[in-house]
Protein backbone atom coordinates (compact mmCIF):
# COMPACT_ATOMS: atom_id res chain seq x y z
CA UNK A 1 0.00 0.00 0.00
CA UNK A 2 1.56 3.67 -1.07
CA UNK A 3 0.56 6.82 0.91
CA UNK A 4 0.11 10.09 -0.81
CA UNK A 5 -0.70 13.53 -0.77
CA UNK A 6 -1.66 15.19 -3.80
CA UNK A 7 -2.81 19.39 -3.88
CA UNK A 8 -6.43 19.69 -5.03
CA UNK A 9 -8.94 22.52 -4.84
CA UNK A 10 -6.21 24.11 -2.66
CA UNK A 11 -6.43 21.42 -0.07
CA UNK A 12 -3.61 18.83 1.07
CA UNK A 13 -5.54 15.49 0.23
CA UNK A 14 -4.12 12.22 2.27
CA UNK A 15 -5.24 9.48 0.09
CA UNK A 16 -4.53 5.58 -0.10
CA UNK A 17 -3.48 3.58 -2.84
CA UNK A 18 -2.40 0.11 -3.99
CA UNK A 19 -2.74 -2.06 -6.95
CA UNK A 20 -1.23 -2.05 -10.66
CA UNK A 21 -1.38 1.52 -11.87
CA UNK A 22 -2.82 0.55 -15.38
CA UNK A 23 -5.46 -1.87 -13.11
CA UNK A 24 -9.14 -0.25 -13.64
CA UNK A 25 -9.75 1.99 -11.03
CA UNK A 26 -11.90 2.09 -7.45
CA UNK A 27 -12.64 4.78 -5.51
CA UNK A 28 -13.22 4.01 -1.96
CA UNK A 29 -15.21 7.04 -0.25
CA UNK A 30 -15.54 7.19 3.47
CA UNK A 31 -17.79 8.23 6.13
CA UNK A 32 -18.14 9.91 9.65
CA UNK A 33 -16.75 9.75 11.60
CA UNK A 34 -13.71 8.22 9.72
CA UNK A 35 -11.21 8.19 7.38
CA UNK A 36 -9.02 6.28 4.48
CA UNK A 37 -8.41 3.99 8.05
CA UNK A 38 -11.37 2.34 7.46
CA UNK A 39 -10.47 0.54 4.32
CA UNK A 40 -7.01 -0.73 5.52
CA UNK A 41 -8.51 -4.36 5.82
CA UNK A 42 -10.62 -4.21 2.56
CA UNK A 43 -7.82 -2.51 0.19
CA UNK A 44 -5.19 -5.57 0.08
CA UNK A 45 -8.43 -8.03 -0.73
CA UNK A 46 -8.97 -5.51 -3.78
CA UNK A 47 -5.91 -4.39 -4.64
CA UNK A 48 -5.04 -8.11 -6.40
CA UNK A 49 -6.89 -7.06 -9.69
CA UNK A 50 -7.65 -3.03 -9.34
CA UNK A 51 -6.16 0.27 -8.53
CA UNK A 52 -7.49 1.33 -5.28
CA UNK A 53 -7.60 4.74 -4.28
CA UNK A 54 -9.13 6.03 -0.92
CA UNK A 55 -8.98 9.78 0.20
CA UNK A 56 -9.82 11.20 3.47
CA UNK A 57 -12.00 13.91 3.10
CA UNK A 58 -11.94 17.39 4.07
CA UNK A 59 -12.19 17.61 8.07
CA UNK A 60 -10.85 13.70 8.36
CA UNK A 61 -7.79 11.74 8.71
CA UNK A 62 -4.85 12.80 7.25
CA UNK A 63 -6.06 15.42 4.92
CA UNK A 64 -4.68 19.09 5.39
CA UNK A 65 -7.08 22.38 5.26
CA UNK A 66 -4.99 24.86 5.00
CA UNK A 67 -6.50 27.92 7.39
CA UNK A 68 -5.67 30.81 4.69
CA UNK A 69 -8.28 28.48 2.28
CA UNK A 70 -11.33 28.97 4.23
CA UNK A 71 -12.85 26.58 3.65
CA UNK A 72 -16.72 26.44 4.10
CA UNK A 73 -17.13 22.84 5.31
CA UNK A 74 -20.77 21.14 3.08
CA UNK A 75 -21.35 18.36 1.32
CA UNK A 76 -21.46 20.82 -1.79
CA UNK A 77 -17.72 21.63 -1.00
CA UNK A 78 -16.69 18.04 -0.47
CA UNK A 79 -17.41 16.75 -3.72
CA UNK A 80 -15.75 19.87 -5.30
CA UNK A 81 -12.63 19.04 -3.77
CA UNK A 82 -12.92 14.84 -4.62
CA UNK A 83 -14.12 16.71 -7.86
CA UNK A 84 -10.55 18.08 -8.15
CA UNK A 85 -8.60 15.24 -6.60
CA UNK A 86 -10.32 12.84 -9.20
CA UNK A 87 -9.27 15.09 -11.95
CA UNK A 88 -5.66 15.64 -10.14
CA UNK A 89 -5.06 12.20 -10.86
CA UNK A 90 -6.62 11.82 -14.24
CA UNK A 91 -9.08 9.75 -13.18
CA UNK A 92 -10.99 9.08 -15.96
CA UNK A 93 -13.31 5.79 -15.08
CA UNK A 94 -13.54 4.29 -12.09
CA UNK A 95 -15.78 2.03 -9.88
CA UNK A 96 -17.05 3.74 -6.85
CA UNK A 97 -17.36 2.31 -2.96
CA UNK A 98 -19.62 4.60 -1.20
CA UNK A 99 -20.58 4.55 2.64
CA UNK A 100 -22.05 6.94 4.74
CA UNK A 101 -21.12 10.61 4.29
CA UNK A 102 -19.34 9.44 1.03
CA UNK A 103 -22.92 8.53 -0.27
CA UNK A 104 -24.09 12.07 -0.91
CA UNK A 105 -20.26 13.08 -1.79
CA UNK A 106 -20.35 10.27 -4.78
CA UNK A 107 -23.27 10.67 -6.19
CA UNK A 108 -22.59 14.10 -6.59
CA UNK A 109 -19.78 13.12 -8.45
CA UNK A 110 -21.61 10.36 -10.21
CA UNK A 111 -24.32 12.42 -11.06
CA UNK A 112 -22.39 15.20 -12.36
CA UNK A 113 -20.10 12.53 -14.63
CA UNK A 114 -22.43 9.92 -14.76
CA UNK A 115 -20.00 8.61 -17.89
CA UNK A 116 -17.23 8.17 -15.64
CA UNK A 117 -18.51 5.52 -13.09
CA UNK A 118 -18.68 1.84 -13.69
CA UNK A 119 -19.89 0.18 -11.19
CA UNK A 120 -21.26 1.45 -8.19
CA UNK A 121 -20.77 -0.06 -4.29
CA UNK A 122 -23.28 1.37 -1.60
CA UNK A 123 -22.21 0.20 1.76
CA UNK A 124 -24.83 1.29 4.42
CA UNK A 125 -24.36 4.63 1.75
CA UNK A 126 -27.76 5.65 2.06
CA UNK A 127 -29.82 7.96 -0.51
CA UNK A 128 -33.41 7.07 0.25
CA UNK A 129 -36.25 8.66 2.60
CA UNK A 130 -36.94 4.97 3.76
CA UNK A 131 -33.30 4.03 4.77
CA UNK A 132 -33.08 6.91 7.50
CA UNK A 133 -34.11 5.10 10.65
CA UNK A 134 -36.62 7.80 12.88
CA UNK A 135 -34.78 7.33 16.39
CA UNK A 136 -31.61 7.34 14.78
CA UNK A 137 -32.34 10.32 12.53
CA UNK A 138 -34.31 12.24 15.72
CA UNK A 139 -31.97 14.46 17.16
CA UNK A 140 -30.44 15.46 13.63
CA UNK A 141 -33.94 16.53 12.41
CA UNK A 142 -34.71 18.62 15.39
CA UNK A 143 -31.46 20.53 14.90
CA UNK A 144 -32.03 21.40 11.23
CA UNK A 145 -35.27 22.65 12.46
CA UNK A 146 -34.21 24.87 15.23
CA UNK A 147 -30.34 25.37 14.98
CA UNK A 148 -30.23 26.88 18.54
CA UNK A 149 -27.40 26.40 20.94
CA UNK A 150 -29.22 23.17 22.92
CA UNK A 151 -29.67 21.68 19.91
CA UNK A 152 -26.40 21.93 18.71
CA UNK A 153 -25.05 20.91 22.50
CA UNK A 154 -27.10 17.67 22.06
CA UNK A 155 -25.18 16.87 18.15
CA UNK A 156 -21.95 17.63 20.16
CA UNK A 157 -22.52 14.55 22.24
CA UNK A 158 -22.05 12.54 19.16
CA UNK A 159 -18.68 13.57 19.18
CA UNK A 160 -17.18 11.87 22.49
CA UNK A 161 -15.30 8.74 22.27
CA UNK A 162 -17.72 6.96 23.81
CA UNK A 163 -20.27 7.90 21.00
CA UNK A 164 -17.55 7.05 18.22
CA UNK A 165 -16.92 3.50 20.04
CA UNK A 166 -20.51 3.20 20.21
CA UNK A 167 -20.80 3.70 16.60
CA UNK A 168 -18.54 1.02 15.79
CA UNK A 169 -19.55 -1.87 18.10
CA UNK A 170 -23.72 -1.49 17.99
CA UNK A 171 -25.72 -4.06 15.97
CA UNK A 172 -22.16 -6.17 16.27
CA UNK A 173 -22.78 -10.17 17.58
CA UNK A 174 -19.16 -10.03 19.01
CA UNK A 175 -17.68 -6.45 19.70
CA UNK A 176 -14.11 -8.07 20.35
CA UNK A 177 -13.88 -8.53 16.88
CA UNK A 178 -13.95 -4.84 16.03
CA UNK A 179 -9.97 -3.31 16.59
CA UNK A 180 -10.24 -0.66 19.22
CA UNK A 181 -7.50 1.31 17.32
CA UNK A 182 -10.13 1.80 14.42
CA UNK A 183 -12.66 3.97 17.01
CA UNK A 184 -9.91 5.56 19.19
CA UNK A 185 -8.20 7.29 16.56
CA UNK A 186 -11.34 8.87 14.88
CA UNK A 187 -12.05 9.89 18.36
CA UNK A 188 -8.31 11.14 18.87
CA UNK A 189 -8.50 13.19 15.47
CA UNK A 190 -11.83 14.78 16.36
CA UNK A 191 -10.24 16.47 19.04
CA UNK A 192 -8.04 18.57 16.93
CA UNK A 193 -8.52 22.48 17.59
CA UNK A 194 -11.86 23.38 15.58
CA UNK A 195 -12.93 19.95 14.36
CA UNK A 196 -15.93 19.60 16.48
CA UNK A 197 -17.27 22.79 14.75
CA UNK A 198 -16.43 21.14 11.56
CA UNK A 199 -18.19 18.37 12.34
CA UNK A 200 -21.57 20.49 13.43
CA UNK A 201 -21.26 21.91 9.99
CA UNK A 202 -21.71 19.35 8.19
CA UNK A 203 -24.27 17.35 10.56
CA UNK A 204 -26.42 20.84 10.03
CA UNK A 205 -25.76 20.65 6.02
CA UNK A 206 -26.77 16.79 5.71
CA UNK A 207 -30.23 18.28 5.31
CA UNK A 208 -29.59 19.44 1.95
CA UNK A 209 -28.77 16.16 1.06
CA UNK A 210 -32.18 14.69 1.28
CA UNK A 211 -33.34 17.47 -1.61
CA UNK A 212 -30.79 15.93 -3.74
CA UNK A 213 -31.77 12.16 -3.13
CA UNK A 214 -34.38 12.61 -6.42
CA UNK A 215 -31.28 13.59 -8.22
CA UNK A 216 -29.26 10.51 -7.39
CA UNK A 217 -31.92 8.52 -7.97
CA UNK A 218 -32.22 9.30 -11.50
CA UNK A 219 -28.73 8.68 -11.91
CA UNK A 220 -29.10 5.10 -10.98
CA UNK A 221 -32.43 4.82 -13.03
CA UNK A 222 -30.74 6.54 -16.53
CA UNK A 223 -27.25 4.71 -15.86
CA UNK A 224 -28.67 1.13 -14.56
CA UNK A 225 -25.11 0.71 -13.38
CA UNK A 226 -23.89 -2.29 -11.93
CA UNK A 227 -24.61 -1.92 -8.45
CA UNK A 228 -23.88 -3.89 -5.52
CA UNK A 229 -25.76 -2.65 -1.96
CA UNK A 230 -24.26 -4.46 0.63
CA UNK A 231 -25.77 -3.13 4.17
CA UNK A 232 -24.98 -3.77 8.17
CA UNK A 233 -28.46 -4.51 9.11
CA UNK A 234 -27.85 -3.41 12.43
CA UNK A 235 -26.84 -0.32 11.66
CA UNK A 236 -28.67 2.55 13.96
CA UNK A 237 -28.90 5.36 11.19
CA UNK A 238 -29.05 3.85 7.87
CA UNK A 239 -31.72 0.77 8.13
CA UNK A 240 -32.64 -2.20 5.37
CA UNK A 241 -35.14 -0.65 3.64
CA UNK A 242 -32.55 1.83 2.21
CA UNK A 243 -30.43 -0.86 0.51
CA UNK A 244 -33.51 -2.92 -0.31
CA UNK A 245 -35.21 0.73 -2.33
CA UNK A 246 -32.10 0.41 -4.73
CA UNK A 247 -33.97 -2.00 -6.67
CA UNK A 248 -36.74 0.23 -7.36
CA UNK A 249 -34.51 2.13 -9.96
CA UNK A 250 -32.12 -0.41 -11.10
CA UNK A 251 -33.93 -3.85 -10.83
CA UNK A 252 -30.43 -5.61 -11.03
CA UNK A 253 -28.96 -4.04 -8.04
CA UNK A 254 -27.50 -6.60 -5.72
CA UNK A 255 -28.51 -6.21 -2.03
CA UNK A 256 -26.59 -8.31 0.48
CA UNK A 257 -27.98 -7.66 4.24
CA UNK A 258 -25.17 -8.99 6.72
CA UNK A 259 -25.44 -9.71 10.12
CA UNK A 260 -23.61 -6.85 11.77
CA UNK A 261 -23.37 -2.78 12.47
CA UNK A 262 -22.75 0.21 10.69
CA UNK A 263 -19.14 -0.16 10.20
CA UNK A 264 -19.51 -3.58 8.44
CA UNK A 265 -15.66 -3.89 7.26
CA UNK A 266 -14.74 -4.47 10.66
CA UNK A 267 -16.37 -7.62 11.23
CA UNK A 268 -17.26 -8.82 7.65
CA UNK A 269 -14.43 -7.60 5.28
CA UNK A 270 -14.12 -11.21 2.92
CA UNK A 271 -17.49 -11.32 2.40
CA UNK A 272 -17.67 -7.87 1.19
CA UNK A 273 -14.45 -8.26 -0.80
CA UNK A 274 -15.95 -11.10 -2.37
CA UNK A 275 -19.37 -9.84 -3.21
CA UNK A 276 -17.13 -6.47 -4.82
CA UNK A 277 -14.86 -9.09 -7.10
CA UNK A 278 -17.70 -10.59 -7.85
CA UNK A 279 -19.69 -7.44 -8.90
CA UNK A 280 -16.66 -6.28 -10.92
CA UNK A 281 -15.79 -9.38 -13.17
CA UNK A 282 -19.25 -8.94 -14.30
CA UNK A 283 -19.01 -4.96 -14.96
CA UNK A 284 -16.09 -4.34 -16.11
Amino acid sequence: MRFNTIKADGINVFYREAGPEDAPVLLLLHGFPSSSHMFRNLIPLLATKYRVIAPDLPGFGFTEVPAERNYQYSFDSLAATMEAFVQALKLEKYALYVFDYGAPTGFRLAAAHPERVTALISQNGNTYLEGLSEEGWAPMRKHWADPSAENEQVMRSFLTYDATKWQYTHGVANPEQVAPEAYALDALLMTRPGNKDIQIALFYDYRNNLALYPVFQKFFRDTQVPTLAIWGKHDPFFIPPGAEAYRRDNPNAVVKLLDTGHFALETHVDEIAAEIHTLLEKAL
